[in-house]
């Protein structure tokens, strides 16, 4: 065995920023680190004091190829030693599907070194040996061309790539050619001798473990399982993606990742408070909060970055998604309706769809009333029609 030579890119923090943490991304089997592209877009807008590494797996994107088995273990020491060379230190890290096992392993063997762990479509184990060496077989014989079709079956919710016959997802498959055949199954044999399932115990990291709704290879009563073997974890399923979900749904994805990573940082309030916010509302909206803010009313948007964002927003008891539908309950029953406006569209940020919304609306009318709930039903419509509101329409 062998530690191979991995190669990335980083994205440097902003350059006004006073203090910087670190966010390792590491991609699944046959991708490379675009398969982040997406969530990294959203954190970068979101947390600019972060600095984001990502990784790629040997022989795939910018990683040499390898020429000798490798095992998860010896995968975690090329990712640290690629830390190192960016600065070292503690770091955040999130991984996808064989990206979230090294991330899993090096949580296990390095705990001193991880601040947080983020899972999407993974676990301790996934799948079983044998079908990891016929993946190997096959791809030798004939080349990872050969496991396309399985691949887009496998890696996409039904009708995504019909429905985006252009974007990310037909781009991942042609990287999934270019990636080396040896490498490949060097990589698919390491999964198949990796199983971490009788130590989670003793993996105390804060975690984040993700479904998706779709996936049949690490399906949600698997991902859940996982959750609850780990002894701080927080579950959540991303609706309407299949396993890459972070390429599907970057959005909701890095609505998870931020909201794990804020939670457990240092906390600087009106730093948090404005992460959160731009994370939750968006760039536009705190753009233009800001501008319109005076001598008078400064002091009032202090108060709620600090206060309603960085500190009830920001506490872990609550999910994200959870906060939101307190938020539009809230909401209806006063019949604010210029603030339901601005949290339908938070909600859809936060991973709500547009039924979950829109059920919301409906249980309130029992308790708030019908004008209330139907004045707000009219808010969430032009919303909803609105080309600028976050999320997809085919899935919230």
């Amino acid at each position: 065995m062998t530690v191979p030579r991995l190669h990335g890119s980083i994205s440097p923090a902003a350059a006004t920023a006073t203090e910087t943490g670190l966010l390792v991304l590491l991609p699944s089997l046959g991708t490379t680190t675009a398969v982040w592209d997406g969530v990294v877009s959203e954190v970068a807008r979101a947390a600019p004091a972060l600095r984001i590494l990502r990784v790629d797996l040997p022989g795939h994107g910018a990683s040499p190829a390898a020429g000798a088995p490798f095992t998860i273990a010896e995968l975690v020491e090329a990712t640290l030693c690629l830390v190192d060379e960016a600065g070292g230190g503690r770091f955040h890290i999130g991984g996808l599907s064989l990206g979230g096992v090294v991330a899993l392993e090096l949580a296990a063997s390095h705990p001193e070194r991880v601040q947080t762990l983020a899972s999407f479509c993974s676990g301790a184990r996934i799948g079983d040996a044998a079908g990891w060496a016929e993946r190997a077989a096959q791809v030798r014989a004939s080349g990872t061309a050969s496991v396309v079709t399985g691949s887009a079956a496998r890696w996409y919710a039904p009708g995504y790539l019909e429905a985006h016959p252009t974007g990310a997802g037909a781009r991942g498959l042609g990287t999934l050619v270019e990636v080396d055949d040896e490498s490949y199954a060097l990589c698919a044999e390491a999964l198949g001798a990796f199983d971490r399932t009788a130590s989670l115990g003793g993996i105390a990291t804060p975690a984040l473990i993700v479904s998706g709704e779709h996936d049949l290879v690490t399906t949600t009563a698997s991902m859940r399982a996982f959750a609850e073997a780990l002894p701080s974890a927080h579950f959540a399923e991303i609706a309407g993606v299949a396993h890459l979900a972070p390429l599907e749904d970057p959005v909701a994805s890095a609505a998870l990742l931020l909201e794990l990573i804020e939670q457990h940082s240092p906390r600087d309030a009106r730093a948090t408070g404005t992460a959160v916010r731009r994370s939750i509302l968006g760039d536009a909206h705190v753009d233009a909060a800001t501008a319109a803010s005076t001598a008078e009313t400064a002091p009032f948007q202090d108060f709620i970055t600090r206060y309603a964002w960085g500190e009830i927003w920001a506490r872990p008891e609550l999910s994200r998604r959870e906060r939101s539908i307190a938020t539009l309950a809230s909401l209806v029953t006063g019949g604010h309706e210029t603030e339901i406006r601005m949290h339908v569209s938070a909600a859809l940020r936060n991973g709500l769809s547009r039924v979950e919304i829109a059920e919301v609306i409906l249980h309130t009318a029992l308790y708030a009333g019908l004008p209330a709930a139907n004045a707000a039903l009219a808010v969430m419509r032009e919303v909803f029609a609105d080309p600028t509101t976050p999320g997809d329409p085919d899935h919230g």
